[in-house]
């Protein structure tokens, strides 16, 4: 493989910038551009060591840098690594980049030094994909669970699944090739307790993923409700801070807004959308029917209503939008005199739970993050203890184990032959070995590491 290079740290300026090489040649490129200060043969230098010298161009210093020295097989992508940390700042690290590109090495795709480590045996593609997710983490839970599968936890289990099916896979081998021994009875003995044991783990395994799709995308959230409900004072009291423009004229906020915010290690994705309301205002109409569409596709409705107003034509729109969803209805503006309170029997009727806040005045947040926590069961999400599955191809490939181990139970069933059920044993196997990316062609790779950022 060619020697790779890129920049590892977020672009803008930093304390420092770290710019990564990876390959069979990756000393001999930096010993054309690094000279340590205490001279020595670049070759020579040992792994696990980091060096301080300088970036010479042209016998030009271009910056004083510290090199870390990973000598294969002990590096993160088990090739030849180094790592310059120079100074921050988009014009060092950049022309340190193009030294490297000059002196043999090439840009490395997004992603690359994670491939490489997978390819080269070091991590599986689960491990890979979950490199990703603890980069990309918008809580501590989602950060703890993609740790959890980085060190191996998800794909031992998957491993012991295998090794379950394999065992018995090497009994019906030996079956359809000696069919003589007549010990088909206690191989298809076998085949049931084996099949009933895979499917308690995968269907435990495939219902995990109802919480791991909250520990990863977080529960969409909209905030809907009348101009002047509410809605911007409320998401700046979640947000505690004045991320929205509050002001007394109707119609402020034309588009959505969208903020994350933690509730018990869970992000909340909230959304504050356009008030609702019949306008002749053209803009202002495509952020209402904006605003009705996301309501559509939400987890969670928070439907504001002004407690000091009494219920119109809108608020009953803004009810029949949030019917037969998950919801939950704020009664805003607490501290002035109320003509609507939890009694109503319109508010009654939807069966949604009925919160009394001031959002300007910081009063009652604290009871909705309760509603939200009982209402998705998130104290109850316990990653410590539990395997969590958090990404939908993971899900989909276990779903189609469980689909293939059902058609094997058919089979047996049905009283088909050996070498019937065993197709649909080995179609298990192989949706498991899709997983940790013993069976995957080039195109699912490729796609998965091009979600990876440069230099990762």
């Amino acid at each position: 493989m060619s020697t790779i290079a890129s920049i590892s740290t977020a672009p803008g300026i930093g304390g420092i910038g770290i710019i990564r090489m990876s390959g069979e040649e990756c000393f001999n490129v930096l010993e054309k551009i690094f000279i340590p200060k205490k001279k020595q043969k670049i070759n020579e230098i040992k792994g696990y060591t980091i060096k301080y010298g300088n970036i010479v161009y042209n016998e030009e210093i271009i910056d004083e840098v510290l090199v870390s020295f990973f000598k294969a097989p002990k590096s993160y992508t088990t090739e030849n690594m180094c790592e310059i940390n120079s100074h921050g700042g988009n014009i060092i690290v950049r022309k340190i980049l193009e030294l490297c590109l000059k002196n043999g090495a090439t840009l490395a795709e997004p992603g690359e030094f994670t491939k490489r480590a997978f390819l080269n045996g070091r991590l599986d593609l689960l491990q890979a994909e979950s490199v990703i997710d603890v980069i990309n983490a918008k809580s501590d839970k989602e950060a703890k669970t993609g740790m959890k599968q980085l060190e191996g936890f998800l794909s031992k289990e998957i491993a012991d699944i295998k090794k379950q099916i394999m065992d018995v896979m090497i009994q019906i081998e030996v079956d359809i090739d000696y069919p003589e021994y007549d010990v088909e009875e206690i191989t298809n003995n076998q085949i049931i307790n084996m099949l009933n044991n895979v499917e308690k783990k995968l269907i435990k395994l495939e219902k995990s993923f109802d919480d791991g799709k909250i520990i990863k995308e977080g529960i969409k959230t909209v905030i809907i409700g009348k101009p002047n409900a509410g809605k911007s004072s409320l998401l700046n009291a979640i947000l505690k801070e004045d991320r929205a423009i509050v002001t007394e004229h109707e119609g402020t906020t034309r588009d959505t807004i969208e903020e994350f915010v933690s509730i018990n290690g869970i992000p909340l994705k909230i959304i504050d959308t356009a008030g609702i309301r019949n306008t002749k205002d053209e803009v202002e109409k495509i952020g209402i029917e904006k605003s009705k569409e996301i309501a559509n596709e939400a987890d969670l409705i928070i439907a504001i209503f002004d407690a000091s107003k009494k219920l119109e034509k809108e608020d009953k729109e803004i009810l029949e939008i949030s019917k037969n969803k998950k919801s939950i209805i704020i009664l805003n503006k607490i501290d002035l005199k109320p003509q609507i309170d939890e009694n109503n029997e319109i508010l009654k009727q939807t069966g949604a739970a009925i919160i009394k806040i001031s959002a300007l005045n910081n009063i009652g947040i604290d009871k909705l993050y309760e509603e939200i926590t009982k209402m998705f069961n998130l104290n109850e999400i316990n990653i410590d203890n539990d395997l969590v599955i958090t990404n939908i191809r993971h899900k989909n490939l276990i779903t189609n184990a469980i689909n293939h181990l059902n058609n094997a139970k058919k089979s047996m069933e049905n009283s088909m032959p050996i070498d019937i059920v065993s197709i649909s044993i080995k179609n298990i196997l192989e949706d498991l070995g899709s997983i940790t990316g013993e069976v995957v062609t080039d195109d699912i790779i490729d796609e998965i590491f091009a979600k990876f950022c440069l230099g990762k």
